[in-house]
């Protein structure tokens, strides 16, 4: 479980005018401000959760995440993990921790990877036949033989984030927190990390909050979601709220064997159709609309499709995160974090 009660951190940053004799008068006379980056942040996550944690860039997601793992002191408020305090019991709370940061790793670079496990188990003070055990049941999991005797460098990107998923739950933590854990993976590594992270919380019982700027990860893994913006938790809820509350625009591509299909389907839309759809465009045998998805289903909106003929192709493009995020809070200015 994990628990935030009413955390705040402000950061002192040096402010001063830029003019000329300005950085002898700062240097000698330094000038400071107090920046808020999180602000009376508080919710509770239950055992085996998938939560995921968005906002725009800026908008605290990193410093909660920081002072939730212990990284960070809050200014105010407190964090529990399984009922104990990260800040004041460090050493107790990174035994039900794990952590993943998308962009560092805590593997050793120019070491095998099975080599990391060792060290990692040394410092968790792990029986070394508790790690042997529990590094093959990762390998099922994770399908790391492959790589296993691979210096870390040499691995792909893809490689590298199931070794440091692996080095994150090596000690049997109880909660997982992942900072973009597939932040600059292509599509197929992506599949492979959510895959992965979805077998981890229902087969293992793993607690896991998640921040991505990927919906697509939030969409697949997650059944709750938290919105933070200006260091304010603004919505708490299923996933499906949110989209009830920004309306989840999507735009749909669906092109016909035939420009007579096509044209069918266009007169469709132009008539009775019409009031399901916003945008609606014909480019040829390609018919483009615009829809929310909590009011037609992808699915839906093809079977209507098709029965003016068969398609060629069909995609569906869902609007950005950062434009979904803007629609919920147009007027949102986010706190550097």
């Amino acid at each position: 479980m994990i628990e935030a009660s009413h955390l705040s951190k402000s950061f002192r940053l040096r402010a001063g005018k830029k003019d000329s004799g300005s950085a002898i008068r700062n240097l000698l006379r330094p000038r400071s401000m107090i920046k808020e980056a999180v602000r009376d942040v508080s919710f509770t996550i239950g055992q085996g959760e998938f939560t995921g944690f968005i906002g725009p860039n800026g908008a605290g997601k990193s410093t909660t995440i920081k002072m939730l793992s212990g990284i960070l002191h809050p200014t105010s408020g407190e964090v529990r993990l399984s009922g104990i305090n990260p800040h004041r019991r460090r050493r107790e709370a990174a035994r039900s921790l794990g952590v993943l940061f998308g962009q560092r790793t805590q593997l050793w670079w120019d070491l095998p990877l099975k080599d990391s496990f060792e060290v990692l188990g040394a410092m968790y003070s792990m029986e070394e036949t508790r790690r042997i055990r529990r590094v093959q049941e990762l390998d099922d999991l994770l399908r790391l033989g492959e790589f296993m005797d691979t210096p870390v460098r040499k691995l792909s990107l893809g490689q590298r984030m199931r070794g440091d998923l692996a080095a994150a739950l090596l000690h049997e933590p109880s909660i997982l927190i992942l900072d973009e854990p597939t932040i600059g993976l292509d599509a197929s590594a992506k599949r492979d990390i959510r895959s992965l992270l979805r077998s981890v919380n229902e087969e293992l019982g793993t607690t896991i909050l998640l921040t991505t700027h990927d919906m697509d990860d939030i969409e697949q893994l997650c059944s709750r979601v938290l919105v933070i913006t200006e260091g304010t938790l603004h919505y708490d809820g299923s996933l499906d709220g949110l989209r009830s509350r920004i309306g989840m625009p999507a735009q749909i591509e669906a092109t016909f064997r035939t420009l007579e299909q096509a044209n069918a389907a266009w007169a469709h839309l132009q008539g009775a159709g019409a009031d399901s759809f916003g945008g609606k465009q014909l480019q040829e045998r390609t018919i483009i609309v615009e829809c929310s998805l909590e009011q037609r289903s992808f699915m839906n909106i093809l079977r209507e499709l098709e029965t003016f003929g068969e398609l060629e192709d069909a995609r569906m493009r869902e609007a950005a995160f950062e434009e979904a995020v803007h629609r919920l809070y147009p007027d949102a200015r986010p706190a550097k974090a």
